[in-house]
């Protein structure tokens, strides 16, 4: 049986999304990208492509069933709503064009009517103004599959580095306080699980950050690894998961260090992204271990100034619809 296509959501429709999600389906042959649709915006979308000068014929189409056929020949745009195409120039309108496009990805995947959801990139601002109650689209897409959003975990993946930030959107300030064995162990499980299950590593090695530099030369520098993030490798160790650490993280992703492990287990956002950014800011995909449905995203933002301008790159938009692909075939046994 064919797999069924994937849901694109628009993002904000003033930002990149809408134009890199039509650049995807024209490079969709040379990419290999499994078949996709888009949730609303099929006006824009046709604006977004002439903004890029690239021809994209858009099809609406009444079901993903539909949209799989179509998709050959034409960008499927499944449902209605629809808005003027103005880069740059977020407002509220685009929010809530956003806002509906996520919802129905999500209430299409969860359907089954799509095989995975891969979400554009938003404002988390302009979408609270609009009724949008989550800190970002991972909470909103975990909070829709009936999951704890603790335990819906963000992998950041390139082509040179898996990484996962243990805490993300809060103040440096807090994270010594978030951090503890038990956040460590649970995400720990979930990570071991999504590399076995999403992307077929019989035994995965997860190296896991030090908090404070050096380690904490032996709580001369702090206590957290002595006291939070040993007890949590060692008690991964006992449950199989071959997990190691507490590495310093200004050695841990040195080529030659990340030939030792599969994904680095961060403590915090910046720990996670800067050297993911640095190595693979282009093909970055943000994907949510943990669901019961297929989810990524491109790792980068709405870039609101470059918005229509032509030179936004489609790296990471492509390989998060590759990416959700794989793991869609993957989960089916493909």
């Amino acid at each position: 049986m064919a797999q069924a296509p994937l849901a694109v959501s628009l993002g904000d429709p003033a930002g990149v999304g809408p134009e890199l999600i039509c650049e995807a389906w024209v490079r969709r042959e040379e990419e290999r990208l499994p078949p996709f649709f888009v949730c609303g915006g099929a006006g824009l979308l046709r604006q977004a492509a002439a903004s890029r000068q690239i021809s994209v014929p858009v099809e609406p189409v009444a079901s993903a069933v539909e949209a799989r056929t179509a998709f050959a020949r034409a960008l499927p745009v499944l449902g209605e709503p629809d808005g003027m195409y103005r880069p740059g120039q977020p407002d509220a309108e685009g929010a809530r064009l956003a806002y509906g496009s996520l919802q129905s990805a999500a209430a299409l995947t969860l359907g089954g009517d799509a095989g995975g959801i891969v979400t554009g990139p938003i404002s988390k601002a302009l979408l609270a103004e609009v009724g949008f109650a989550f800190p970002g689209q991972t909470e909103f897409v975990a909070d829709a599959c009936g999951i704890e959003a603790g335990d819906a975990v963000m992998m950041l993946a390139g082509p040179s580095l898996k990484t996962v930030p243990l805490t993300v959107h809060v103040a440096l300030a807090e994270v010594p306080r978030l951090l503890t064995t038990e956040v460590i162990v649970r995400r720990g499980r979930i990570v071991a699980q999504a590399l076995r299950n999403d992307f077929g590593m019989a035994a995965p090695r997860l190296a896991v950050c030090a908090l404070n530099p050096h380690a904490g030369e032996s709580g001369r520098m702090g206590r957290e690894e002595i006291d939070i993030i040993a007890p949590a490798i060692v008690a991964l160790r006992t449950e199989g998961i071959d997990a190691t650490g507490p590495h310093p993280a200004d050695t841990l992703f040195a080529p030659r260090k990340r030939a030792t492990y599969d994904v680095a287990i961060a403590m915090y956002h910046d720990q996670a992204l800067v050297p993911l950014k640095a190595l693979d800011f282009d093909h970055g995909v943000n994907v949510t271990l943990g669901l019961p449905i297929v989810r990524t995203s491109p790792d980068h933002g709405t870039a609101f100034d470059i918005a229509g301008k032509g030179i936004a790159d489609p790296g990471a938009m492509i390989a998060a619809i590759r990416m959700a692909g794989e793991i869609a075939a993957q989960r089916a046994g493909a």
